[in-house]
C-alpha cells in the first residue's frame, strides 16, 4: 500500500476554511499555538504515517494476531511502530499540560487521526480509543484513580479498553449481566467483576503491559435496565505485581481490521474500581463514547482519502481504449482511464466527497475545542450543542462514504481491484466495520432525531441552521444561493418531521436514516459553499484554487441533487411499513 498524508487540504481547511488561528488566539488554553506550529505537528505525523503505518498495513492484514496460551501476539512490526509512536509523543497530543499532556486543540488530534485511520486502520484500532478514555478518567475518577492510572494513558505506557458488549447484549445494553460485588466496606476496597464481554478491540496485545479495562456492569443494588449501570476501571496488572483475573478465550476472525485484535473477555472476579457515581455508569462511558463516535467518522475519513488516492493513482497510469472526442488514444493506441468520462465522474465523487467531510470534521472538533477552552459560558454551551447535534451525522454518514467511496474506488481498478495485489480490496474490508461498531448508524439516526432534534423541540438544531444560513448570507455566488435553498429544504423536512410525529410515533424512527442523510448532504453544500468563498485567498492560477473551483462545480451539478432523493424518502416514511413476519 502507498499512502501520502493529505497534507495540502488538510492545512487548507485549517488556515483558509477554519481560519484556526484567530480560533485559537479567542481560546486562552490554545492562544500560543499558530499555524506554523500546526503544519510541523502535520508534517511530523505525515512522516510516521507514510514510513512506519503504511508499510505495514497489508502484511498486518496478512498475517492477522495470533493467541497462544491467553496471550495475544499482534502482526510482526506492531510493537515497534507502537513504542515509536509514544516516543513520538503523540498519545500526549492533545491531553492537558498539568496532566503531562502537549495541550494542543482537538482539531490536530483529529487530523492526527484521519492519518493513522487512512495509513493503517488495524494498528491504530490500539489507541483509537485512548483519548477518550482519559477524557473519561479526567471527568468521572476519583483523584486517586486519576493519579494511579491518568499519567499512564497520556505517556502512552498503557493503553486502555472499552468493555460494553456481551454475548447477548449489543446495542441494548439493557441487558448488560456482568456483575460487580463491592470489597470490603461499601466498595472502598475495589469491586470483584465477573461476567463475559466480547467483540472488545485490543482486549489483549503485546503492544503495552497494562491495559485498562473500562468496564460497564451492575452492583448488587442496581435497579433494572440501563439506570442500573456502573463503569468500572478493571487493570490488566494490580499494583502488587498480581495477575488480576480476567482473561482473553478467543479472538474473532473477521472481514477487515485482522490486525486489530478482537478479543472475547472473561472476568473471573477481577478486580476493579468505580468510576464516577454507583449507577452512573452510562453518564461516564458517554463520555467516552462522544470521543469515539468522532474517530470512528475520521475512520470513513480516513478510509475515503485511501480510496481516492489508489482509485487515482491506477487511473493515472492504466490505458484502455481512445477516449470520447480524442482522435486517437495516444503512443500506444489507449488513453490513460482517467480521461473516460465515466472514471472522471467517479473520480471527481471520490474527491469532492471527501475534502467535503475533512472541512465538516475538523469543524466538528473545532467546537469541542470551544465548548472546551471558550470563556463565556453561552459560547461554551454553543458549541457543546452544535458538537452534540454533529457527531452522530459525521460517525453515520462519513462511514456509510467510506464504505461506498472504497466500492466505488474498486470499480475504477477493474478486476485488479478485486485481488490482493492492490490494496483496495482491504480497505473496501476494513471500512466495513465503522457503520457497525460505537452505535451502529441505525442508532446514530435515531440519536440524532428523537434526542438532538425532537429532544428539545428543534432549538437546539436552529443553531445548526443559523450557522449554516450564515454561510448561504457571506457570498453571493451560485454555491451560496445553494446552500441557502438547501436549508430551506432542510427546514421544510423538520417541519414535516415535527408535524407527523404528534400523530404517529413510529415515523420519526421510519425517517431518521434519511434525515441524517439529508442532513449529511446540507452540510456538504455548507462545506462547498465556505470553500468558494475561501478559495479567493489562493493565488490566482494556483493549482489547488482551479481544483477546488472544479469541485464546486461538480458538487452542485452532481452531488446536491442527492437533496430531492432524500426528502422523497422522507416523504415516503409517511406510509408504515409491513411487519415482514405477517407478510409471509
Amino acid at each position: 500500500m502507498t499512502w501520502k498524508a493529505p497534507l495540502r487540504d488538510m492545512q487548507f481547511v485549517l488556515q483558509h476554511w477554519l481560519r484556526a488561528d484567530q480560533a485559537w488566539a479567542q481560546l486562552p488554553a490554545y492562544a500560543d499555538v499558530d499555524l506554523d506550529l500546526a503544519a510541523q505537528v502535520l508534517e511530523e505525523a505525515a512522516r510516521f504515517c507514510e514510513q512506519v503505518l503504511a508499510p505495514l498495513n497489508s502484511s498486518g492484514d496478512r498475517q492477522g494476531c495470533q493467541m497462544e496460551g491467553g496471550e495475544v501476539r499482534t502482526p510482526d512490526g506492531f510493537p515497534a511502530a507502537y513504542r515509536a509512536y509514544v516516543d513520538g509523543g503523540w498519545p500526549s497530543l492533545a491531553c492537558a499540560p498539568a496532566l503531562g499532556g502537549q495541550g494542543l486543540p482537538l482539531v490536530l488530534e483529529a487530523a492526527l487521526q484521519e492519518m493513522l485511520f487512512g495509513s493503517n486502520h488495524g494498528w491504530a484500532m490500539y489507541t483509537g480509543i485512548a483519548h477518550g478514555a482519559y477524557l473519561c478518567l479526567k471527568a468521572h475518577a476519583s483523584a486517586e484513580l486519576q493519579a494511579r492510572y491518568l499519567p499512564g494513558i497520556v505517556s502512552g505506557a498503557t493503553l486502555p479498553t472499552m468493555c460494553l458488549t456481551e454475548p447477548q447484549a449489543g446495542s441494548d445494553l439493557s441487558l448488560l449481566r456482568c456483575r460487580a460485588v463491592p470489597l470490603g466496606d461499601g466498595g472502598d476496597g475495589g469491586y470483584a467483576v465477573s461476567g463475559n464481554k466480547l467483540f472488545i478491540s485490543g482486549g489483549e496485545h503485546d503492544l503495552t503491559r497494562d491495559i485498562l479495562h473500562l468496564v460497564l456492569a451492575r452492583l448488587p443494588d442496581a435497579p433494572p435496565g440501563n439506570r442500573g449501570l456502573s463503569l468500572l476501571l478493571v487493570p490488566k496488572w494490580l499494583e502488587d505485581g498480581q495477575r488480576n483475573t480476567l482473561y482473553c478465550d478467543g479472538l474473532e476472525h473477521k472481514l477487515g481490521i485482522r490486525g486489530s485484535a478482537t478479543c472475547a473477555l472473561r472476568l473471573e472476579g477481577a478486580r476493579g474500581w468505580l468510576i464516577g457515581q454507583p449507577h452512573g455508569g452510562l453518564a461516564a462511558m458517554f463520555v467516552m463514547m462522544n470521543s469515539a463516535r468522532l474517530h470512528v467518522g475520521l475512520q470513513g475519513l480516513g478510509h475515503a482519502e485511501a480510496a481516492w488516492q489508489q482509485a487515482r493513482d491506477y487511473a493515472l497510469e492504466r490505458r484502455q481504449m481512445s477516449a470520447p472526442g480524442r482522435a486517437k488514444g495516444g503512443a500506444q493506441g489507449a488513453d490513460p482511464i482517467h480521461l473516460h468520462p465515466a472514471m472522471r465522474r467517479v473520480l471527481l465523487e471520490l474527491r469532492v466527497r471527501t475534502e467535503g467531510m475533512r472541512a465538516l470534521a475538523y469543524w466538528t472538533a473545532q467546537w469541542l475545542d470551544i465548548a472546551d477552552a471558550a470563556v463565556e459560558p453561552a459560547q461554551r454551551a454553543k458549541a457543546a450543542t452544535l458538537a452534540a447535534l454533529l457527531t452522530p451525522i459525521v460517525k453515520a454518514a462519513f462511514t456509510e462514504q467510506g464504505f461506498s467511496l472504497a466500492s466505488k474506488a474498486l470499480q475504477v481498478l477493474g478486476g485488479y481491484g478485486y485481488t490482493q495485489e492492490f490494496a483496495i480490496e482491504q480497505t473496501l474490508r476494513d471500512s466495513r466495520i465503522a457503520m457497525i461498531y460505537e452505535g451502529t448508524n441505525e442508532i446514530q439516526a435515531n440519536d440524532l432525531m428523537l434526542r438532538k432534534v425532537l429532544g428539545d423541540g428543534g432549538e437546539g438544531f436552529a443553531l445548526l441552521l443559523s450557522e449554516l444560513r450564515t454561510e448561504a448570507a457571506a457570498d453571493a455566488g451560485a454555491a451560496a444561493a445553494a446552500l441557502g435553498s438547501a436549508c430551506d429544504t432542510l427546514e421544510a423536512a423538520l417541519a414535516k418531521v415535527l408535524s407527523m410525529t404528534a400523530g404517529d410515533p413510529e415515523f420519526p424512527y421510519r425517517a431518521a436514516g434519511d434525515f441524517l442523510q439529508l442532513c449529511a448532504t446540507v452540510l456538504q453544500a455548507f462545506a462547498w459553499a465556505r470553500s468558494a468563498r475561501c478559495i479567493q485567498a489562493l493565488p490566482v492560477g494556483a493549482a489547488q484554487r482551479r481544483e477546488k473551483q472544479e469541485s464546486v462545480g461538480f458538487f452542485l451539478g452532481y452531488l446536491l441533487p442527492d437533496l430531492d432523493r432524500q426528502v422523497a424518502a422522507i416523504d415516503a416514511a409517511a406510509t408504515p411499513l409491513p411487519f415482514i413476519a405477517e407478510s409471509f
